[in-house]
């Protein structure tokens, strides 16, 4: 993949960004914008439109990031936050937000869901420790469970205290309710995935284990512990805007470290570009396909995603006999 396509992909991206604005219910067409009476049009493409794309370029590229950063770390192909116990511990941290601070800014449920996350994600990681790893597919399986038990948990809590429908909201991942204000939280996240750019170096020394990184002079210990700030954050700040989405950190790093390596720095804006239009791809499809009505994003995610998986593991262990 030559680094010159590196630009016409961002075309393409952009092109996908411009077609998002454009599709929905209202009337926001070039016509519209500048007829005799623009101001509607005008005012549901700054308020709705416009901060609904930007969330969707952001999410993506986050989350895609993200699962890059956790693969690297934990050495494993078939990890990301929704199969770590990352995003099921962001959501039960939000889920006691609302049930014991409902009145807490949102800067400090994302505080706190990261907290959530950082512990849910320690807990996977000390997990595998005990665990005989014959096999790379027993690591997604691990965390697969762990999540599973975590989101059995905040149900529980959820269904006994009337949360159930909040804890359904963050659990499927849907850009509908994006408003301008509703949004910003997510440029954190950008910013968080440039730290991450600054640092592919060091992550992809400390994806090869602590006595490679410790003979080269990294410091692994620190390294994991920014890589997992990093991916607890981002995650915690995309679940509480637009909720989860599902598979997209496992199939994006996967798909490009098909064709670019493992190496993070030339990896990663690729990983973040192919996030974002994989992202606003569903998202537009989701609003096609049942128009005037549209799917959530974590449904149309879920659906692509659980395929493109199951062909990843069929085909590593296809590779493997």
């Amino acid at each position: 993949m030559p680094i010159a396509t590196l630009p016409l992909a961002t075309v393409g991206i952009g092109l996908l960004a411009v077609w998002s604005l454009f599709v929905g219910v209202s009337d926001v067409s070039l016509a519209a914008l500048f007829g005799s009476t623009p101001d509607q049009a005008t005012q549901v493409l700054l308020v709705s439109r416009l901060p609904r794309t930007l969330a969707l370029i952001l999410a993506g590229a986050a989350m895609a990031v993200s699962g890059l950063l956790l693969q690297m770390l934990v050495r494993n192909r078939f990890v990301e936050p929704s199969t770590a116990g990352t995003a099921e511990s962001a959501i039960f941290g939000m889920m006691m937000v609302s049930l014991l601070a409902p009145e807490m800014p949102v800067f400090g449920r994302m505080a706190v869901a990261s907290l959530c996350a950082l512990a849910g994600t320690g807990l996977f990681l000390a997990i595998l420790r005990q665990v005989p790893l014959r096999s790379p597919l027993v690591v997604p399986l691990v965390g697969i469970m762990l999540g599973g038990v975590i989101t059995a948990m905040t149900e529980f809590i959820a269904y006994r205290q009337d949360l159930i429908q909040s804890v359904r909201g963050w659990e499927t991942g849907d850009f509908s309710a994006i408003l301008l204000g509703r949004y910003e939280l997510l440029w954190l996240s950008a910013a968080l995935t440039g730290v991450a750019y600054l640092a592919a170096d060091r992550f992809t020394v400390a994806g090869m284990g602590r006595d490679v990184a410790t003979n080269l002079g990294i410091d692994h210990r620190k390294v994991m512990a920014l890589g997992l700030v990093i991916v607890s954050m981002t995650t915690a700040a995309v679940i509480a805007t637009c909720g989860m989405i599902p598979f997209l950190g496992l199939i994006v790093p996967n798909v490009v470290s098909l064709v670019r390596g493992d190496n993070m720095r030339g990896s990663l804006p690729w990983v973040a570009l192919m996030g974002a239009g994989l992202v606003l791809a569903c998202d537009i499809a989701g609003r096609l396909v049942i128009h005037p009505y549209e799917i959530p994003i974590g449904t149309m995610m879920g659906v692509i995603g659980s395929a493109l998986f199951l062909y990843l593991l069929l085909r590593r262990n296809g590779h493997a006999g």
